[in-house]
C-alpha cells in the first residue's frame, strides 16, 4: 500500500485560510482519485480544514505544534513542515504501507501512482524526474522534463523502512533535526550513498502549483517558463491529476 502524507499549515501561518483550504481540497481530491484503492492519505494539521470533500481513505491527525510567527520566519515554517511530516510518516505504519509519499498540500498527483507502486512492493522507491508546472487559472501547463524533484516537495516515493526515522521521534527540535524530510532534492543522493538507490518514476508524477500566494519555498518568480515546454491544459491532464480551476464548479469523479 502507498500512504500519502500531507502536512498542512495552520490558519495563523496562512495569508488566507480559506484559500489554503481550497488548495488543499483540490490536492486531497487528486490524491484520492487513484485508480487503485490500495492507498491511504494521512493529513497532519493544527486545525482540520473546512471542506466538503470526504473519503474513507483519509485520516486527519491534529497536532498542537506551535505556529506563532510561522508566517514570517522561514526557519519556523521549515520546522513546522518537518515536524508534521515526521508525525504523519510514523503514524502511517498503522496502515502497513510498503511505501510512503510526502505531498505538499497545494500540489496534484497522478491517479496512477498507487496502482504502479502496488506492482513493486519491495522496490527501494522512486523520485519524480518528470512532472508539470502550473500557474493558477492558466489555460496552459508547462512540462518539466527533468529534475522535477529538485524544485517540488511532492517528489519522493520511498519504501517505508527508508524514511530514516530517529530511534525516538521528537517534535520540539529545530530545523536541522527534520532536514531529511524537508530537503526533498537531496533524498535521492542520500539514499544512493547508503547503498539504497531509488529510481526515476517512469511517468510524470505530479503537478507543482505556482502563484498560490502560500508557498513555503519557490514561486513563479524563481522558476522560468519556456514556451517550448508549454502546452494547452487538456482534459486528459486535468483528469489524470485532478487539476481544476479553484474558483469554478469542478466535476471531478473520485474513485471511492
Amino acid at each position: 500500500m502507498l500512504v500519502f502524507v500531507i502536512p498542512l499549515k495552520s490558519p495563523q501561518a496562512s495569508n488566507s485560510w480559506e484559500h489554503v483550504s481550497k488548495l488543499f481540497e483540490r490536492s486531497i481530491k487528486s490524491v484520492c482519485n487513484q485508480t487503485s484503492t490500495d492507498f491511504h492519505a494521512v493529513v497532519v494539521c493544527n486545525e482540520k480544514p473546512k471542506i466538503e470533500f470526504t473519503h474513507p481513505n483519509i485520516t486527519y491527525i491534529t497536532v498542537d505544534f506551535p505556529s506563532a510567527n510561522e508566517k514570517f520566519l522561514i526557519n519556523q515554517r521549515h520546522t513546522d513542515k518537518g515536524r508534521k511530516l515526521l508525525k504523519g510518516l510514523i503514524y502511517a505504519q498503522e496502515f502497513s504501507p510498503t511505501h510512503t509519499m510526502a505531498v505538499d498540500a497545494d500540489d496534484c498527483v497522478s491517479k496512477n501512482l498507487a496502482a504502479f507502486i502496488k506492482q513493486y512492493p519491495h522496490h527501494h522507491g522512486w523520485f519524480i524526474n518528470k512532472g508539470y508546472k502550473y500557474q493558477e487559472g492558466s489555460k496552459h501547463i508547462y512540462r518539466k522534463r527533468s529534475n522535477f524533484y529538485k524544485m517540488c516537495g511532492t517528489c519522493n516515493i520511498l519504501r517505508y523502512d527508508l524514511n530514516n526515522f530517529p530511534e525516538k521521534a521528537e517534535y520540539n527540535r529545530g530545523y536541522g533535526y527534520y532536514k531529511y524530510y524537508i530537503d526533498h532534492g537531496k533524498v535521492k543522493d542520500t539514499l544512493a550513498k547508503q547503498g539504497q538507490p531509488i529510481k526515476p518514476l517512469p511517468f510524470a508524477g505530479a503537478v507543482y502549483i505556482l502563484e498560490t500566494g502560500e508557498h513555503l519555498f519557490y514561486d513563479s518568480t524563481r522558476l522560468g517558463f519556456s514556451i517550448f515546454n508549454r502546452q494547452l491544459l487538456n482534459e486528459s491532464i486535468r483528469e489524470e491529476f485532478g487539476l481544476y480551476n479553484l474558483y469554478s464548479n469542478p466535476k471531478l469523479f473520485v474513485n471511492a
